[in-house]
């Protein structure tokens, strides 16, 4: 039986560690919610209610209204509405009595709080509901005694706790004395058909301050007295401050400090504007001691390094080389992703005071606990001296995993003893960032007696190996001879995870190559897929990731949807499928030729991610991922020349525009497991979808991205 790691055990030592801090604590907020309706009436005074804490996760009102904390960081995905979705849905409160709170980064209380790999949901699910079936027990038991009846008898629905007699009392009611009862060893949790709030739409919580521009994100923070900061960094990788010169600098208006820091210049101003031109008016010498580099190195390196034979091998079944010797027909093709950058339209920023008592910090961060530990390192202090608030973050994609810019904003405060805010300009974000790496890979196929016999796969990477990490993702049992090789090139250039790491070009790559081989066996590219799943769906292999039963139930699904048998005139259709963040996306693309260039009309997609906890999140992921996944498969760009990057700034660089989005139309497959990734999933295979439609429109294979770079080299054109 195939097996698919997605089956977290929860710990109960962490959830009682969390419940015994029960006090009675009291929380001042305001309702969110009541707020938000136009139609509103006068909000519940919050204020004037006592909240009692129940653990890190719950406050409770002694009218019944709920406060629950978000604990991960909030980049876009919607975990701050779906995670107290699920508290809600467990703690049995109508969900327009729910508060929702980003809380601070607190490594005792919460056990993960990080953004990235799509794993929040995931991780969270059965912490977050043994903490709201909990709490609701608690609570019953209050009554119960209350009454002096067994909480046995007594149930409890939307807030109201009733017992048989038919007498209620609502959590307000008990909340003091359930605040100092013992907690329970076991709790009952709901089941699936049982769900009032989980699988229902709910509106992101955060929905009115982003469009009414409330104070949200980190460029919004602000404190009286705070400082801001522009960075010189060196204008190439590789290259050291030699000299600074900041006399005329210092004599911009708003400037206040200029001061060296490493390899790096802060300009200190009373706002960004001035810190922003004070640092534009420095003059500084670099130098470097070795050769400065180029993409056309990296090129000819990558390709040097798959021309070899030294390589890491994290997966080799079977006998590859026996199946290429004997085989009727190999092939071979190579494909290639440059550098891209993250481009988040947030700019990176961080606010650090740095004080005798405390660090505190604030700020747009996926990774709380480990920038919070490389800054107490960094200044010699306690971690429990670190005070880190977690903002809303204006995009992600990896780029915030890497705390540098709250590390730079601590170290300028403590060397200048002033609470300073450190500000990105775009050009700062582009052209010192931490960039997705340039790969290749080279795939190679053997054919015997009309059958797939033999899969090896190359790959040659800046800095970092992606599919090392993942050789046992589809096709990894699928092919009896099946073999992985990984090597990599050190660079100076920073590079990191990029939205979907390890898939995001890769998948492409897979599913265009599935899309020849299918050609080549004269056979129905979805049809290639079903029958390969079969290979892995009862095997003992318990390495493979991926499920070969849901990975088929995803792919029918889409094709259903897509019609993809259906001919229509001048509608050419692509089809990818692809497991990555322990969920399955199947997606099939629609193109039309207008005046001879593809222009992508639609996309169908199919997911299967378990219990989807909010729809219209999820649909919002999985379109966002489709059309961020179009763009830079068609136009994804940027190099570098002579250590430096090619652009820096959106009037050069170049992203899918609005009258480019197609139609996305998503289906989740019904089920009731549970829930998986779905921020990055939905990325993967649209860049391999679209290849393979724009290859039935074109009859021409791409083995490059961009696509629109590939398609004018080849004297093709496509719609810009």
């Amino acid at each position: 039986m195939s097996t698919q790691k997605n089956n977290l055990k929860f710990s109960r030592r962490n959830f009682l560690r969390t419940s015994a801090l029960a006090t009675g604590g009291l929380l001042v907020g305001f309702n969110l919610f009541t707020a938000c309706k136009s139609e509103a009436k006068p909000p519940v005074n919050i204020a004037n209610l006592n909240f009692n804490d129940f653990n890190a996760f719950i406050k409770i009102a002694d009218n019944g209204y709920v406060t629950i904390y978000s604990p991960n960081p909030e980049i876009g995905q919607g975990v701050k509405t779906a995670m107290p979705m699920i508290i809600a849905e467990e703690l049995d409160v109508e969900w327009d009595k729910v508060n929702v709170v980003q809380a601070k980064y607190n490594n005792k209380d919460y056990t993960r709080q990080v953004a990235g790999g799509s794993q929040s949901i995931r991780f969270g699910w059965d912490a977050l509901r043994q903490t709201g079936a909990t709490t609701k027990q608690m609570l019953i038991n209050a009554a119960a005694l209350k009454w002096g009846v067994e909480a046995s008898t007594c149930k409890a629905s939307k807030g109201i706790i009733k017992n048989a007699n038919g007498e209620t009392l609502g959590y307000g009611d008990v909340v003091k004395e359930a605040a100092v009862l013992e907690v329970p060893e076991k709790v009952e949790l709901k089941k699936p058909s049982e769900y009032t709030i989980i699988g229902k739409d709910a509106v992101n919580v955060d929905l009115k301050k982003i469009v009414t521009g409330q104070p949200l994100f980190g460029l919004d923070y602000k404190v009286e007295g705070m400082y801001y900061a522009s960075i010189l960094r060196p204008p190439a990788f590789g290259q050291e401050l030699v000299s600074f010169d900041d006399s005329v600098a210092k004599k911009v208006n708003g400037v206040t400090q200029v001061i060296r820091f490493g390899n790096k210049v802060a300009v200190l101003g009373t706002n960004t504007w001035s810190a922003m031109k004070g640092k534009k008016a420095l003059k500084a010498e670099w130098s470097s001691d070795k050769d400065l580099e180029n993409t056309e190195d990296h090129d000819r390196i990558l390709t040097g390094i798959l021309d070899g034979k030294d390589f890491d091998v994290p997966r080799n079944d079977g006998d590859v080389t026996a199946a290429f010797k004997s085989a009727d027909k190999v092939i071979q093709r190579t494909y290639h992703s440059p550098f891209l950058p993250h481009n988040c339209l947030e700019p990176m920023n961080f606010y650090a005071n740095v004080t005798a008592e405390k660090v505190h910090l604030v700020g747009p961060i996926q990774t709380p606990q480990w920038t919070a530990g490389k800054i107490a390192k960094a200044l010699n202090r306690d971690e429990s001296e670190i005070e880190l608030e977690m903002t809303r973050m204006g995009g992600g994609f990896g780029r915030r995993l890497y705390g540098d810019f709250a590390e730079e904003a601590a170290e300028i405060s403590n060397l200048t003893k002033k609470p300073v805010k450190v500000v990105f300009s775009r050009e700062d974000d582009m052209t010192d960032g931490i960039y997705r790496p340039a790969i290749k890979y080279r795939i190679a196929a053997s054919i015997k007696d009309g059958k797939l016999t033999g899969y090896h796969l190359k790959e040659a990477a800046v800095n970092g190996n992606m599919y090392g990490l993942i050789p046992n993702f589809f096709p990894a049992g699928c092919i009896p001879n099946y073999k992985v090789s990984t090597k990599n090139y050190q660079s100076n250039i920073t590079t990191g995870a990029w939205r979907a790491p390890y898939t995001n070009f890769l998948a492409y790559a897979e599913q265009s190559f599935f899309d020849e081989i299918a050609e080549e066996l004269g056979q129905d590219t979805v049809q290639l897929r079903l029958d390969l799943l079969q290979n892995v769906k009862n095997t003992t292999d318990d390495r493979i990731q991926y499920s070969g039963q849901r990975m088929e139930d995803t792919i029918k699904l889409v094709v259903e949807k897509s019609n993809w048998s259906e001919k229509k005139q001048g509608v050419y259709k692509g089809f990818a499928a692809y497991y990555s963040h322990n969920t399955h996306v199947a997606e099939v693309a629609e193109i039309e030729l207008k005046d001879r260039l593809p222009v992508v009309k639609k996309v169908y997609a199919a997911v299967d991610c378990g219990i989807v906890v909010n729809p219209t999140g999820a649909i919002n992921q999985i379109q966002g991922g489709v059309l961020d996944g179009i763009g830079h498969a068609m136009y994804g760009d940027f190099s570098f020349i002579n250590g430096k990057p090619s652009h820096k700034n959106f009037d050069t660089y170049r992203l899918i525009r609005m009258n480019e989005t197609p139609e996305v139309e998503v289906h989740f497959v019904d089920n009731d497991l549970s829930p998986t990734g779905l921020g990055e999933p939905g990325l993967p295979p649209a860049g391999g979808a679209v290849a393979n439609a724009i290859y039935k429109a074109l009859k021409r294979r791409l083995y490059s991205q961009p696509f629109q770079k590939e398609l004018n080299n080849n004297k093709g054109k496509i719609l810009v």
